[in-house]
C-alpha cells in the first residue's frame, strides 16, 4: 500500500535541553548543547515559558540560533504550535535553515515573493509540522504572508527597528518622487517655520543644510490633516509614490494626524514615533514572542522598536559577560602623527590597506558616506559590491579577490568567517538611519535615546568577520565622529569588556605613532604568530579588569519606555486624554538626577500639542494651562537643542503661550547673584575681585584655578568649586553649576607656554570632566553643558581635533579677563542700587547693559570648538 499512516505519539521531552538529546542521536549538529545554552534554555522553560515577550542575549559565537530553534521546536512538538523564525535578510534565513537541518529541527524556508513559495512547505508550517524560517517583511507588511503564528522567534532583534517600523513609514524622495515631495511640502506649509519652508522649497541648497532634518508642528499637521490626506491619496492614485510608500499609505490613511512628519531637503518621512504594533495582528496575536539578540541594552530601545510595553530579559550567561568571539585589532589611522597632520595622504593609506587585504567589507551609515567612501578609498582595480549583490549568495564576494563589499547602514546580517574576510572598515558614526533617527540624533540632540542602537551597530559591525573563537580581523575606524565617539571613556565603558579592551588597545597603538608603525603592527597581527600572541595578553588582561557600565540615563529611559508605548497606542486610537495622561507618566520617569533632557523636551512638545488639541474641544479650556505648562518645560529642557529655534510655524505661533522674557539660564544666574550675600558687603567684594584678578592675570596654577572659582560666583553660578587639594588628578580645575540649566567645567593649562600645540591628552582630560562631575554629583549634566580647555598655545595637534567632542571648546586667557571685567562692572552698578532689593528682571537689565548675562558671555566661551581648530 502507498498510504501513509501517522506514527504513534512518543513521550515529549521534559524541556528543550532534553529535546536536543533526542535530536542529537541522528543529526549532524554538535553532540550536546553547551552548558551556557542549557542555562538559558532551562531559565526560559522554568521561569518565562508563559511570558508573552522574552528577550535572550547571547553574543556572537554563543549559539543563539540553536537556542532560538530549540525553544521554537519545543513549542511546536509539545503544543502543536505554528512557529516562525524571523531573520533580517534572505541570506541569513538560508543560513538558519541550513543550521536547523544540521540540528535535526524540521523547517521550511519561506522567503522571496509569496507566489514563489512551495505550497507543500507552507502546508507543513500551517499544520504545525515544521518551523517556518522567513524574513521580517513577511510579518511586518501591509499584507503579511505569515499572520497565523502562535510563536515568533525574532533574530537579530537589536537591529530590527527599521523592519518593524516599515509598514507605517511613508517615505517620499525628492530625487525620484519630486512631484509628490512638492505637493506634500505645500500641504504642510503652515506646520513649518517659514524660513524652513523657503529653504526646502529651493531646488538647490548648500551641502551643510541639505541633510538637516526638521520636524513639522504636530499641531499644524492635525490642523492640515484633511488636506494632507487628500494630497497623499492623490499622489498614490497617480502613481507618484514608491511601492513601499503605497503599502505604508494603507496603514496610515485616516491617521496622518497621529504621525510625526520629518522633512529634509531630499526626503519627507511620515511615521508614528513608536510603531503601533498592537494594531498589527501578525505580530500582536501570537501568544509568545522571543527576541534573540547579541547585544541587549538597558534603556528601553527594544520596547520602543517593537512597540511592546514590557519585554522580560534573560541576561548574558555567566562567562560570556566579559569574553566575546574572535579577536579584532582596531586601527585609528587619523590619530597617527603623520596622517593627522597631512589628511590628504589618508586616502592612499586606506586604499593601500584594503588592496593588500584582498577582500574587505566597509560599513557606512548612509548613502552619502558610502558614495564618498567609494570615491576616496576604493583601490583602483577593485570590484565594488553592494548589499543587493550578495543578498542571495555571499560567494559573489567571498569567491574572488580584490573585492570591496560596501554596505550602507547594514551592520548586521552578513557573516564572513575565517578567510572570507580579514578587514572591516567602519566609516562614520552609525546614527544616520531614517529621518526620525537623524532628527533625534542631530536636530534634537537626544543622543541618549540612541546610545544602545549606536553601540550595537558598532559592536556588530566590527564583528562581521569574527564569527567564532578562532576568527581574527582588523577593524579600521574612519571619520571624526566615530573616532571621537570611541575615544570617549564613558562610551568605551558601556561597550562589552572585550570590545572595550580591543578599542582601547587599538587607540593606544594609534595615538603618537606613525602610519608606518601602524602598518608594521598590522603585519604582526595578520601573521598571527607568537609576536601577536605576546601582545594579545595585554588585551585579555585589560578585559578582565573591565565591567560593562550602564550608560547615563539608561535607567530613566527604561522606566519611561512602557509609557511611551502606552502614549502612542492611545494617540493611534485617537484617545487624546489617555495619551496626555501617558505623556505625563513618560515625563515623570524622565525626571530625575540622570534625566535625558532633550528627549524630555520632545515629549513636552508632544504634551503641549495634545493639550492644545484637547483645549479646542468645548468646555475643556483648562487644557490651555496644561499646554502652557508643557510649553514652558519644553523651552527649559530643550533650550540648547537646535530644533527649538524652528518652533515658529504659523500653527505653533497661533497657539504658543506668552512666556517670560528672561532666558532660563540668565534667570538662574540672577537669582544666584541676588542670594550671594557675602559679596554684597564692600570689604568682601573688593577683596574677592582683587584676588580673582590677580590669579586670572597670572599663570601660577593654584591662584588661576582659585580665580576661576571666584569668577563662577561673579557669573551667577549657584555652585562654583574647584579641586582644592589636587588630590584627584581627574577632577576639573573648576566647576560652575547654574541650577538645572547649565554646567561648565574647566581644565586650565595656565602654566603652559605660548608656543607649540595642544595635544590629545589635554583634550581627553578636558572632555572627561563633565562625566566626572556627573559621577561626583550623581546626576546628568543639563543639555548644553560644556567643557572648556584654557590654553595659551596657538595651535592644536590634528590628533587632538580628531578626539574632540562637540561640547569641548578652546578658550584663550585674554577672553577670561574680558568676561571678568564685564562682570565686575555689572556687579559695581548692581551693588550701588542694593542688590538684595532688586528683582531678577531688574538685575538682568543691569548685567545686560554690560554684556554680562550668561547668554551674552557664553558665546565668547563657545566661539572656538576644539574639533574645528586649525592646525
Amino acid at each position: 500500500m502507498a498510504f501513509k499512516r501517522r506514527s504513534a505519539d512518543i513521550s515529549m521531552p521534559d524541556d528543550p535541553v532534553d529535546l536536543y538529546r533526542i535530536l542529537a542521536l541522528n543529526n549532524r549538529g554538535p553532540e550536546a548543547v553547551w552548558g551556557h545554552q542549557q542555562d538559558v534554555l532551562r531559565h526560559w522553560h522554568q521561569n518565562m515559558s508563559d511570558a508573552p515577550d522574552v528577550a535572550i542575549e547571547l553574543p556572537t559565537g554563543a549559539g543563539k540560533t540553536l537556542v532560538g530553534g530549540l525553544i521554537g521546536e519545543f513549542q511546536r512538538r509539545k503544543f502543536g504550535e505554528r512557529v516562525a523564525y524571523i531573520c533580517p535578510t534572505r541570506q541569513l534565513a538560508r543560513q538558519t535553515a541550513a543550521k536547523f537541518d544540521d540540528y535535526g529541527i524540521p523547517n521550511v524556508l519561506l522567503i522571496n515573493q509569496v507566489k514563489s513559495w512551495n505550497q507543500a512547505d507552507r502546508s507543513r508550517y500551517v499544520g504545525g509540522e515544521a518551523i517556518a524560517v522567513t524574513v521580517y517583511n513577511h510579518v511586518f507588511n501591509s499584507n503579511p504572508a505569515l499572520d497565523d503564528a502562535a510563536m515568533l522567534v525574532l533574530d537579530d532583534a537589536h537591529a530590527a527597528e527599521g523592519h518593524v517600523a516599515s509598514p507605517w513609514s511613508l517615505s517620499i524622495s525628492r530625487e525620484t518622487q519630486a512631484d509628490a515631495y512638492g505637493d506634500v511640502l505645500s500641504a504642510v506649509r503652515s506646520a513649518l517655520d517659514p524660513l524652513v519652508y523657503n529653504r526646502l522649497s529651493t531646488a538647490d541648497t548648500d551641502d551643510s543644510q541639505s541633510s538637516y532634518v526638521y520636524l513639522a508642528s504636530p499641531i499644524g499637521i492635525a490642523e492640515e490633516a484633511v488636506l494632507l490626506e487628500q494630497v497623499v491619496a492623490a499622489a498614490s492614485r497617480a502613481d507618484k509614490l514608491s511601492t513601499s510608500a503605497d503599502h505604508a499609505w494603507k496603514f496610515l490613511q485616516g491617521r496622518l494626524d497621529r504621525c510625526m512628519v520629518y522633512l529634509s531637503h531630499g526626503q519627507i518621512l511620515i511615521r508614528p514615533l513608536i510603531p503601533p504594533t498592537a494594531h498589527h495582528p501578525a505580530f500582536s496575536d501570537p501568544s509568545r514572542r522571543i527576541y534573540m539578540s547579541a547585544t541587549l541594552g538597558d534603556g528601553g530601545e527594544l520596547e520602543r522598536a517593537f512597540g511592546r510595553k514590557k519585554i522580560a530579559r534573560i541576561p548574558v550567561p555567566k562567562g560570556w559577560e566579559k569574553q566575546s568571539t574572535g579577536r579584532r585589532f582596531f586601527l585609528f589611522p587619523e590619530l597617527t602623527n603623520d596622517l593627522a597632520a597631512k589628511p590628504a595622504e589618508l586616502p592612499d593609506f586606506v586604499a593601500g590597506i584594503i588592496a593588500n587585504s584582498g577582500r574587505a567589507v566597509a560599513l557606512t551609515p548612509d548613502r552619502r558616506t558610502a558614495k564618498k567612501f567609494k570615491a576616496r578609498y576604493a583601490p583602483v582595480g577593485h570590484t565594488v559590491l553592494n548589499a543587493a549583490d550578495v543578498e542571495d549568495d555571499l560567494t559573489t564576494f567571498t569567491a574572488q579577490d580584490n573585492t570591496l563589499l560596501l554596505l550602507n547602514n547594514r551592520y548586521d546580517g552578513i557573516d564572513l568567517p575565517g578567510d572570507d574576510c580579514r578587514l572591516v572598515v567602519l566609516d562614520g558614526l552609525p546614527a544616520r538611519g531614517d529621518l526620525q533617527e537623524r532628527f533625534l540624533h542631530e536636530s534634537l540632540g537626544a543622543t541618549e535615546v540612541l546610545q544602545e542602537r549606536i553601540r550595537a551597530r558598532i559592536v556588530q559591525g566590527a564583528g562581521r568577520a569574527t564569527r567564532n573563537n578562532r576568527d581574527w580581523a582588523a577593524v579600521m575606524v574612519l571619520g571624526q565622529s566615530l573616532t571621537s565617539y570611541l575615544s570617549a571613556p564613558d562610551h568605551q565603558a558601556a561597550l562589552h569588556p572585550e570590545v572595550h579592551a580591543e578599542v582601547e588597545f587599538g587607540r593606544l597603538n594609534s595615538l603618537g605613532t606613525s602610519s608606518a608603525d601602524m602598518l608594521d603592527n598590522l603585519r604582526v597581527f595578520q601573521e598571527h604568530g607568537q609576536d601577536w600572541a605576546d601582545v594579545d595578553t595585554d588585551i585579555v588582561t585589560a578585559r578582565e579588569g573591565y565591567t560593562r557600565a550602564i550608560a547615563p540615563s539608561a535607567i530613566e529611559l527604561q522606566k519611561a519606555a512602557r509609557y511611551e508605548v502606552d502614549a502612542w497606542n492611545a494617540i493611534w486610537n485617537g484617545q487624546w486624554d489617555w495619551a496626555l495622561t501617558a505623556v505625563q507618566k513618560v515625563l515623570d520617569n524622565l525626571t530625575g538626577p540622570r534625566t535625558p533632557q532633550r528627549y524630555a523636551a520632545l515629549w513636552n512638545y508632544l504634551g503641549y500639542s495634545l493639550a492644545e488639541r484637547l483645549a479646542r474641544e468645548p468646555g475643556d479650556h483648562a487644557y490651555q494651562e496644561t499646554g502652557a505648562r508643557y510649553y514652558r518645560d519644553l523651552q527649559r529642557t530643550g533650550q540648547t537643542s537646535s530644533f527649538i529655534a524652528h518652533l515658529v510655524s504659523p500653527s505653533d505661533q497661533a497657539h504658543a503661550p506668552v512666556l517670560g522674557e528672561l532666558d532660563p539660564l540668565d534667570e538662574a544666574a540672577m537669582r544666584s547673584i541676588a542670594s550671594s550675600t557675602d559679596l554684597h558687603r564692600a570689604d568682601h567684594f573688593e577683596a574677592a575681585i582683587s584676588a580673582a584678578r590677580t590669579g586670572l592675570a597670572g599663570t601660577e596654577f593654584r591662584a588661576y584655578e582659585a580665580g576661576l572659582v571666584s569668577l563662577g560666583t561673579f557669573a551667577g553660578a549657584s555652585h562654583s568649586y574647584g579641586n582644592d587639594d589636587d588630590s584627584e588628578p581627574a577632577a576639573p580645575d573648576a566647576v560652575w553649576i547654574f541650577d538645572d540649566t547649565r554646567w561648565i567645567t574647566w581644565e586650565a593649562k595656565s602654566e603652559a607656554s605660548a608656543t607649540g600645540e595642544v595635544g590629545p591628552d589635554n583634550v581627553r582630560q578636558a572632555q572627561a570632566h563633565l562625566r566626572y562631575t556627573e559621577t561626583e554629583r550623581h546626576e546628568s549634566a543639563p543639555s548644553g553643558s560644556i567643557a572648556l580647555l584654557i590654553s595659551p598655545k596657538p595651535k592644536v595637534l590634528p590628533a587632538a581635533r580628531m578626539l574632540a567632542e562637540d561640547y569641548v571648546y578652546l578658550v584663550r586667557p585674554p577672553t577670561i579677563l574680558e568676561i571678568f571685567d564685564r562682570l565686575v562692572r555689572a556687579w559695581r552698578t548692581a551693588r550701588s542700587r542694593t542688590i538684595s532689593t532688586l528683582s531678577p528682571a531688574s538685575l538682568a537689565e543691569i548685567f545686560q547693559a554690560e554684556d554680562a548675562l550668561p547668554s551674552q558671555w557664553l558665546p565668547l566661551l563657545q566661539s572656538s570648538p576644539l574639533k574645528q581648530q586649525s592646525p
